[in-house]
């Protein structure tokens, strides 16, 4: 129900509460969640206002309520871009559960500035059979922040569906030049393809259609809680 971020703020401001009787700065925030700016904080803040997971409390400043806490065991819940998020501990890569489907772990994939092509079979992944929508699937762990408003966070693995061809709005693969693969929303835009970022820090990047190959589209997210 939540992302990472917001499930770390929201424990910060209960631990505060509970410790000081008072909830943190914004600054404080910012600070314990390693971010950018205060706007990032508005956001989460925002968003866990919208869930019901606290209140801010009217004329006081820094007056923020704490209504309830997430589970312990973390649900499967909807993705952006229509794929599925699992969030668990799986504890070490490879360990399997009672009905699960290995794919292969093919290395890392940039959401952010662009980094070297995909690479060989690292590793296998066992994922939910109802994660899977038939073809061939692999999976990518997430470097950089460039599509953090789609839910996809650095440190994410991804679970994409081998195809060379997506529609507008796909999250998708992209191989640009033959040479750097990155993760990112495609526009066709008449004889032009765009790969949109979904963080405002980054612009979105244009291209011939020549240049940019779609290794996949994005079916799902597994994330990691330690």
């Amino acid at each position: 129900m939540l992302t990472k971020k917001q499930h770390e703020l929201l424990l910060f401001i209960h631990k505060r509460l509970s410790e000081d009787g008072v909830s943190p700065s914004f600054d404080e925030m910012k600070d314990a969640l390693n971010l950018a700016s205060k706007s990032g904080v508005h956001r989460l803040v925002s968003a866990l206002e919208e869930r019901g997971f606290i209140r801010r409390l009217p004329h006081r400043a820094r007056a923020l309520e704490v209504l309830k806490l997430p589970d312990s065991a973390a649900p499967k819940v909807p993705a952006a871009g229509g794929g599925n998020v699992v969030q668990a501990d799986f504890g070490a890569r490879g360990e399997r559960g009672p009905e699960t489907v290995e794919i292969p772990v093919l290395g890392r994939i940039a959401a952010g500035v662009p980094i070297e092509a995909i690479q060989h079979e690292q590793d296998r992944l066992p994922v939910p059979p109802d994660m899977l929508s038939g073809g061939e699937h692999f999976a990518l762990e997430v470097q950089g922040d460039s599509m953090i408003e789609a839910g996809i966070l650095d440190g994410d693995i991804v679970v994409i569906r081998r195809c060379d061809d997506a529609g507008t709005g796909d999250i998708v693969v992209a191989l640009v030049d033959d040479q750097e693969a990155t993760l990112k929303r495609l526009r066709k835009k008449g004889g032009s393809i765009a790969l949109e970022a979904a963080n405002p820090a980054y612009e979105t990047r244009i291209f011939g259609p020549d240049r940019v190959r779609v290794q996949g589209r994005l079916v799902g997210l597994i994330r990691r809680y330690f």
